[in-house]
């Protein structure tokens, strides 16, 4: 395969089961792309826009990482996992589920804005140079020092308990299932984020991004139709 030296954007429809990892080496060995890097990490549970860097683009990944994102995601009350989400460990249930409609909207209004989250154990950051989910698969859990975030938009799109479908505008380093969990404590019942779809990371939409199956039908130059050059980004 020919050598692509290119500079610039790819956006990927992440499919739910890959890591962002994943998708960045698979985007590398496929094209034969030296340099290639992300800007925001969808958990291996989420699916949607994950901004792929090319190149000398790889260099711009901290502009990208600032911007807000947009999500459509689904919450389910009555169990805690250690994780936050539907791939994690039962931590505790409470069954059944009794919530009246009407407190829901009122907690939901309550983290609206400026909040502090503490981020989950399962995660990407470090404690003393190891990254917090390698201490969690450990059995360990270390203190995490909360972080504030904006939380620009959070509606309710649908209530069909125990599940609740919500959407959600936000600043970088949001940890949505932090959100689901911290919603389900509030509710006194327990939740944990069952479904996650990123709709959009800056001025990337979904209806941007190429799936990994277009990806592996894809040549080298049709790729290049689908690379926006940094400096034509606003």
């Amino acid at each position: 395969m020919m050598h692509v030296s290119m500079d610039g954007i790819l956006i990927v429809d992440k499919p739910q089961g890959r890591t962002s990892h994943d998708v960045v080496d698979f985007v590398r060995r496929r094209f034969s792309i030296r340099k290639v890097g992300h800007a925001g990490t969808l958990d291996p549970l989420a699916t949607g826009v994950l901004v792929v860097l090319l190149g000398q683009a790889t260099k711009q990944a901290r502009r990208f990482m600032n911007d807000d994102k947009e999500y459509d995601a689904t919450l389910r009350l009555g169990i805690t996992t250690d994780s936050g989400d539907a791939w994690g460990k039962v931590l505790s249930t409470r069954e059944p589920i009794q919530v009246e409609s009407g407190r829901i909207e009122q907690v939901f209004q309550e983290f609206r804005g400026e909040i502090l989250q503490i981020p989950p154990m399962v995660s990407a950051l470090k404690y003393k140079g190891r990254r917090l989910y390698k201490l969690a698969r450990e059995g360990k859990v270390v203190p995490r020092l909360p972080r504030r975030v904006t939380l620009h938009e959070l509606a309710i799109t649908e209530i069909r308990l125990p599940w609740i479908d919500f959407h959600l505008t936000s600043s970088k380093g949001t940890y949505v299932r932090t959100l689901c969990h911290d919603i389900g404590e509030r509710l006194g019942c327990g939740a944990h984020m069952s479904r996650l779809m990123r709709v959009r990371s800056g001025g990337f939409r979904l209806s941007d991004g190429v799936t990994i199956p277009e990806l592996e039908r894809m040549g080298v130059r049709e790729l290049a139709g689908r690379i926006r050059i940094v400096q034509e980004i606003a």
